[in-house]
């Protein structure tokens, strides 16, 4: 007989961050089992699960595919599915999520479904199928590119690939000399979006689905360094949002249609919205767990884990989630550039978590709880050249705190960010 299992298809530096989904799914009596691609150092993954002391040492099996496309994760899953009975399949972070939705549909498993996986991987399919909902935009292929004429164009426009995430590729253009500039910097292969700028706050909305109906959405607030230069790095989330009357209808009524017309079907999802001109636009849908430290903030901000509901939906098993009692918040790091050396942090303690792909267990706090800090994450390793925080790969570390309700959040960003030191030894 075949031992009951569950699959979840995603690369060591976000199953690291979600590895509470692995300790979950064993205690619930399931074979957890793990896809990778060669972006996962296998010295190391064994390494740790080798050391029982971390959560990846639950796992039961490891393959690794040559890349995440539905083409070679099929196969790759094969002798997986011979040895075991995969009764939920999961993905971790962005690179599988397509793959994931179709594995899901082929086993007959609770999922996003094939369709809203394909679309949520591509924003150019996602402003064809939600013209309504999306900024002006254009199509760019690799062989149009030269011939794109300024004067067309009505700036300041956003220039952004069409399947890439974390902001890498993602430009601000002024003019028509950057914009040839940002066109001939990209892959030869790939297709980009140019998009008219979208001015007013950005948030991100949080669902759980089950069957097709939202049965759980809060906001999240989202900060970028926008205002400083030309890119868009997320600089800090709030969970919930501190909005204006009207807003959160406005938000929760545009992300239902989307989800809607993508016909997601179970699981959790991501969407990001600005508010501008009394519209939500939206500026992508992703049928993944959030990225950064939003499940974290959740569950300072409920008092439960995300982890064991995405367990109940992908399991077809009847799911519920708490509403927010507190407010939790994330502030990026400003960092000195430099080589890093260390972070020190006077207020919270500091986990190495890119180091030692180990993150620390959120303990949430009574409703009415004194405002604290609860970690700080340092997600570059040591000796790593700190410099301008152009993606979400350049930067260094966060800080996460959480308050009651009522209490203001601003000010004490600032205060916890600065009661974190980021030691570099400076270039010369």
């Amino acid at each position: 007989m075949r031992a009951p299992a569950f699959l979840f298809l995603g690369d060591l530096v976000i199953v690291a961050r979600q590895a509470r989904l692995i300790t979950e799914a064993r205690r619930r009596g399931y074979a957890p089992l793990l896809v990778v691609t060669p972006h996962t150092d296998p010295v190391r993954l064994a390494e740790l699960r080798a050391d029982p002391t971390h959560p990846l040492s639950q796992l039961e099996d490891v393959v690794e595919v040559p890349d995440a496309t539905v083409d070679s994760v099929i196969p790759g899953i094969q002798p997986l599915l011979r040895r075991y009975d995969v009764q939920g399949a999961m993905c971790i972070g962005d690179l599988f999520v397509e793959p994931t939705g179709v594995v899901a549909d082929v086993l007959g498993l609770p999922g996003a479904g094939s369709g809203a996986s394909r679309i949520s991987r591509n924003k150019l399919l996602q402003r064809t199928a939600l013209p309504e909902y999306s900024p002006d935009w254009r199509v760019v292929t690799p062989a149009e590119r030269a011939a794109v004429d300024p004067a067309e164009i009505s700036f300041p426009v956003v220039v952004k690939p069409i399947g890439r995430f974390s902001s890498l590729g993602v430009y601000q253009v002024d003019d028509g000399d950057r914009l040839a500039e940002v066109l001939s910097g990209y892959p030869a292969d790939e297709i980009v979006l140019i998009e008219s700028r979208v001015v007013g706050p950005e948030f991100s909305v949080e669902s759980l689905v089950q069957h097709g109906k939202v049965f759980w959405n809060a906001v999240t607030a989202k900060e970028t360094n926008e205002s400083s230069g030309s890119f868009f790095t997320e600089m800090g989330h709030t969970c919930p949002a501190e909005l204006a009357v009207g807003d959160e209808d406005l938000l929760f009524n545009a992300n239902a249609e989307v989800l809607r017309r993508l016909d997601f079907r179970d699981g959790i999802a991501h969407a990001e919205f600005r508010i501008s001109e009394g519209r939500a636009v939206l500026m992508e849908v992703a049928v993944r767990v959030p990225g950064g430290g939003i499940t974290f903030l959740w569950h300072l901000a409920t008092g439960e884990p995300l982890e064991p509901v995405m367990l109940d939906l992908a399991l077809g098993q009847p799911a519920d989630y708490p509403a927010p009692r507190r407010r939790a918040r994330q502030v990026y790091l400003d960092h000195p550039h430099g080589a890093l050396v260390d972070v020190t942090s006077t207020s919270a303690p500091v986990s190495w978590v890119e180091r030692d792909d180990r993150y620390p267990t959120m303990t949430p706090v009574a409703a009415n709880a004194p405002a604290g800090a609860r970690a700080v994450f340092v997600t570059q390793r040591p000796g790593a050249v700190l410099g301008a925080q152009t993606d979400g790969e350049q930067r260094s570390g966060s800080v996460l705190f959480d308050v009651p309700f009522g209490s203001p959040t601003e000010p004490l960003a600032e205060w916890f960010a600065g009661e974190v030191n980021v030691h570099v030894v400076s270039e010369r």
